[in-house]
């Protein structure tokens, strides 16, 4: 991690709003406070839902080099008015996940900047997942992931971050935001791992909780390794992210 670069946050979170508008919220004020903190946004380059919601608003209050999308080629969908009816309504009534962005066909080898702020375009999720994460490791400190509300990819996403930590790949801060209880199923599991034996006590403490979007910096910025943590040689941690699933 460079000590004179700005922090870089890489938020995992629903590419749908949610129900209760509370997420949407979170997300806004979530920016807020990245502003504030001169913090850069690493996301899953979507436009819809609380992804959507934290970039724009992130682009309007620092401008759209404070935000870096990535994005999977497959979660795209080249504009037509079907496609932009149905991601601007979360895909409610149709099979399947859908798309996360549409583009238009002048854009299909490259997005510019937008309200969303810069785009990559990748092959895969497994590429998108490496490229975020190194980001966050080439960030200043205070530098971490975060996890508003989500679904399966979502858990998927801040579980493999947790992971790496306890494996040593990382050192930096994971956080779950936590939202009117809405990972209290997840932070219950840890409990319960930690009391049965599967995870160490100090290594519970690696997913951290928040419960206000105030308290998400101020954690990243105190976070401290547990202890516990396995002392393994990856041989760097930026180059085995660049050489992850290759």
């Amino acid at each position: 991690m460079t000590q004179d670069k700005p922090p870089v946050v890489c938020v995992f979170c629903g590419s749908t709003a949610g129900k209760d508008p509370v997420h949407l919220e979170a997300a806004r004020t979530l920016a807020y406070e990245f502003h504030k903190n001169n913090v850069q946004l690493v996301y899953g380059g979507g436009t819809t839902g609380l992804m959507g919601e934290i970039a724009k608003t992130l682009v309007s209050l620092s401008g759209p080099q404070a935000v870096h999308g990535v994005i999977p080629r497959a979660l795209v969908k080249i504009s037509t008015v079907a496609a932009e009816h149905s991601v601007a309504n979360g895909n409610t009534s149709g099979e399947g996940k859908a798309a996360e962005r549409v583009i238009s066909e002048t854009e299909e080898n490259g997005i510019p900047e937008s309200e969303y702020g810069m785009t990559t375009i990748v092959p895969d999720m497994h590429t998108r997942k490496r490229l975020m994460a190194r980001k966050v490791l080439e960030g200043g400190p205070g530098s971490g992931f975060v996890s508003l509300a989500g679904g399966f990819g979502t858990i998927e996403e801040v579980m493999e971050m947790t992971t790496w930590n306890q494996l040593g790949i990382h050192r930096v801060g994971v956080v779950l935001l936590n939202i009117n209880g809405y990972w209290d199923g997840l932070l219950g599991w840890v409990k319960n791992a930690v009391s049965e034996g599967f995870i160490s006590g100090e290594n519970g403490s690696i997913l951290c909780e928040a419960k206000d979007p105030t308290e998400v910096w101020p954690k990243l910025l105190a976070y401290q390794c547990s202890c516990d943590r396995m002392q393994l040689n990856w041989g760097g941690r930026v180059r085995v992210l660049q050489d992850w699933f290759s």
